[in-house]
């Protein structure tokens, strides 16, 4: 590539490449990072396992397509952290009932796009949720809300928790 109509002078692409790599691992570390840079559902399984976190699936499958399946395809690693973050805070058991997989409501913030995972409903669950986290009002389908202090939000729907993951904590 010539600058300026000069043949002796070049631009070399590698400082745009260095500059693209240093901003996409920036917005990685602060949690911004979007479908791009999504995990595998092998990756998602094996951080779960190793933090003592069970899920579950109607279906018995993991493909995202299928409503009655449990997928991790496509979640973000803040969510994934999240997740963990939750469990290691609470002392809860955890079972993931829902994640990436079609049939949920769909968004910017949504399961499909990596920032939703629906916990099983347990006593401790949700007394660690109404103890630690402030009420923030019913959801516009009455599923009442609580906010972590990192901005997540965690939406009562009867049988399950909805959790919206902005952040890696809990």
């Amino acid at each position: 590539m010539t600058v300026s109509g000069n043949p002796t002078s070049t631009i070399h692409p590698r400082p745009r490449t260095f500059v693209a790599g240093l901003v996409a691992g920036v917005a990685l570390l602060l949690g911004l990072a979007g479908p791009a840079i999504a995990v595998t559902q092998a990756s998602a399984e094996s951080q779960f396992r190793a933090a003592g976190i069970a899920w579950t699936s109607s279906g018995g499958c993991t493909n995202r397509n299928v409503a009655t399946c449990t997928s991790f395809d496509g979640i973000r690693q803040a969510t994934i952290d999240g997740g963990i973050t939750l469990r290691r805070a609470s002392g809860c058991a955890l079972t993931i009932t829902g994640g990436t997989e079609t049939g949920h409501a769909g968004g910017t913030y949504s399961h499909w796009a990596g920032y939703k995972l629906d916990f099983s409903r347990t006593t401790c669950l949700t007394s660690w949720v109404h103890g630690t986290y402030t009420y923030i009002g019913l959801r516009g389908d009455g599923a009442p809300q609580y906010r972590a202090a990192s901005g997540n939000i965690y939406a009562d729907e009867g049988n399950h928790w909805d959790v919206t993951y902005y952040t890696c904590g809990c």
